[in-house]
C-alpha cells in the first residue's frame, strides 16, 4: 500500500515538474508589433482583420448540427421496427418525436430559426 502511494507521489511530482518546465521554456518574451499584426502582401491593412463573428450564424449552425444528429437517430428507427415489439416501438418513437417537436416549437417561439431580424 505504501509502495503504491510512493509511486503515485513520484509520478505526480515528475508530471508537475515537466509541466512547469515546459511552460517556462515555451514562453515568448519578445512582443513584436510586426509579427502580431495581420499580413497583407507587405502593406498595412486597410481595416481590422479581426471582424466580429455573427452570433446569429453560430446559433443557426448549432441548431443545424442538433437536427442533423436527430435525423441520424431517427433513421435507424425504421430498421428496428421490424425486429422489436410494435407497441414499445410506437411508444418510444412517439415520445422521441414529441420531444423533438416541442424543441422545434420552443426554438421557433424564441425566434432562433429566423435568419434576418
Amino acid at each position: 500500500m505504501i509502495m503504491t502511494a510512493v509511486m503515485v507521489m513520484v509520478s505526480m511530482t515528475l508530471t508537475t515538474a515537466v509541466m512547469i518546465l515546459t511552460s517556462l521554456l515555451s514562453k515568448k518574451n519578445i512582443e513584436d508589433r510586426e509579427k502580431s499584426s495581420p499580413f497583407e502582401c507587405g502593406f498595412d491593412p486597410k481595416s481590422s482583420a479581426r471582424l466580429p463573428f455573427s452570433l446569429r450564424f453560430f446559433l443557426i449552425a448549432v441548431i443545424f448540427l442538433i437536427f442533423d444528429v436527430e435525423i441520424a437517430l431517427l433513421l435507424p428507427m425504421t430498421i428496428v421496427m421490424t425486429t422489436s415489439n410494435m407497441e414499445s416501438w410506437m411508444m418510444i418513437s412517439s415520445i422521441f418525436l414529441l420531444i423533438l417537436i416541442i424543441g422545434l416549437y420552443h426554438e421557433w417561439n424564441q425566434g432562433s430559426l429566423e435568419w434576418a431580424s
